[in-house]
């Protein structure tokens, strides 16, 4: 398939498949007589993989080791492994904070929105230092509590 075809197919730019053949993420099985990019039925997919795994957080540096790995184009060194370790630690970070995430959602849903005197638990799924075990009631602080604000009372002032 030629390059506006598997731009179609994958639903990116052109610009954006001639920026992956340059990184090297994205490489044509041939040219046609005329020069033009020709792409096998796989590309898609790839492209597809590309993009998705991006909004996912990988870099590209990063799909590029996962691509190699996966294309079978080396044998994977220390390095490959110590980064799909460290990947994984952080894709399961992620997945705890999803769910932490999850959990505050349907609990807002189930109890209703939140109240003036506690800490959302949308916020507090997120926000806490470690894993949230239940809603903290807000203390006000002296700064916070303010008094009334007193008008002057002179006259033509």
């Amino acid at each position: 398939m030629r390059i506006g075809a598997l731009a179609r197919a994958a639903g990116v730019k052109l610009s954006t498949l001639r920026f992956y053949e340059r990184r090297k993420l994205l490489v044509p099985l041939a040219r046609s007589e005329s020069g033009q990019r020709l792409y096998g039925p796989d590309a898609a997919i790839r492209v597809r993989f590309i993009r998705r795994a991006q909004e996912l957080g990988f870099t590209l540096r990063e799909l590029a080791a996962v691509l190699a790995l996966s294309d079978r184009r080396g044998a994977p060194t220390r390095e490959v492994a110590r980064f799909a370790e460290a990947k994984v630690e952080a894709i399961d970070a992620r997945i705890d904070d999803l769910r932490r995430m999850r959990r505050a959602i349907t609990t807002l849903m189930v109890e209703g929105f939140c109240a003036p005197d506690t800490v959302c638990p949308i916020q507090a799924s997120l926000g806490a230092s470690g894993p949230v075990a239940a809603r903290k009631p807000r203390v006000p602080t002296p700064a916070s509590v303010r008094s009334p604000r007193r008008r002057s009372t002179a006259v033509g002032s």
